[in-house]
């Protein structure tokens, strides 16, 4: 989400390579460094973007420039979508990107974008109880049981101190934030139940539009346009959506489709511990973003338990 960054479609199906070639070096670095460094910068960039621009729009405009450009690739390959596909990507989009990040981007008028950062952090643990509940199937033991109170404590040390201190509308735009987290966890669980085929450069390029054609729709039914004009628009807000496009959507994505035919999912999926790292940095160098020493304890709580519950599910997998 994920970010996650806007155009991360992790639970669609992924190609991945039983040999892996050879593979280019500085093309591996520059694939890693793409999904680490820029999807932890598209939670600054999208504080920043929705600054002057409504928050509902900027998600839709985003994405929907960058399903077209990804479709528009999908057609050049001669992909066709199948109608169970179309419906299957309406499904998704709703709980990524309307969910997802059409919360995302509206908490982030009011909430710093590292506290942003760290709450998204927490989706792999609702992916796991979802998931869990889904199969009706409660593999649990002491440790992951402990790993997941670990990381929502950490949840809650930054609801109960950061985002109650931090001003008017931040604890509300928490939550906001944590129901966006909770929605993509449903959007993966969906999307791996579905068992849907195909391409996923198709897949997810049919998500981003039908996702961000949602956004607009419920930015509009919201009135985002009234009071809304181009004119107003800062020249910082014009370069951060230009930026979440072209670089969290576009480059960003194309890496981790690269990645995910060429290396394990757990191992590309280790984008998730670092991203918030990287957005809790930035918001403090570049936008002046508190980093106490309760959100130092709450980072390493979060990140820590999304790293065990992500190794103790991978070792329940290969035990069943």
């Amino acid at each position: 989400m994920s970010t996650k960054s806007a155009a991360v479609v992790e639970g669609l199906p992924k190609a991945t390579a039983g040999a892996r070639p050879q593979l280019n070096r500085a093309t591996v670095v520059f694939c890693f460094l793409a999904i680490y460094l820029i999807w932890g910068s598209t939670y600054l960039g999208i504080r920043y973007a929705v600054e002057t621009i409504p928050p509902l729009y900027t998600a839709g405009f985003r994405h929907l420039t960058a399903g077209v450009i990804l479709f528009l690739w999908c057609l050049a390959k001669r992909l066709r979508p199948t109608w169970a596909q179309v419906r299957a990507s309406i499904i998704i989009g709703a709980f990524f990107f309307l969910g997802g990040h059409g919360t995302l981007h509206w908490a982030e008028q009011k909430v710093p974008s590292g506290l942003a950062s760290l709450l998204v952090a927490s989706e792999p643990i609702w992916v796991f109880i979802l998931s869990a509940a889904a199969a009706r199937q409660w593999r649990l033991n002491g440790t992951l049981l402990a790993e997941i109170f670990l990381g929502f404590g950490g949840v809650g040390l930054l609801m109960g101190r950061s985002a109650l201190t931090s001003g008017p509308g931040v604890f509300i735009g928490s939550l906001v934030v944590l129901l966006g987290a909770f929605s993509w966890g449903v959007g993966v669980v969906y999307s791996r139940r579905s068992h849907l085929s195909g391409h996923p450069l198709l897949l997810s390029a049919l998500s981003l539009l039908a996702g961000s054609l949602q956004l607009l729709l419920a930015g509009t039914v919201a009135r985002e346009y009234r009071g809304f004009s181009i004119a107003s628009v800062s020249s910082r807000s014009w370069l951060a959506l230009a930026y979440l496009i072209v670089f969290g959507s576009i480059v960003a994505f194309t890496a981790y489709n690269w990645l995910m035919e060429h290396y394990s999912p757990t191992f590309v999926a280790t984008h998730t511990y670092i991203n918030p790292v990287v957005a809790v940095l930035l918001g403090w160098l570049l936008a002046g973003e508190a980093v106490t020493l309760n959100v130092l304890v709450s980072a390493a709580m979060v990140i820590g338990a999304v790293m065990l519950v992500d190794r103790g599910t991978a070792r329940l997998q290969r035990g069943s």
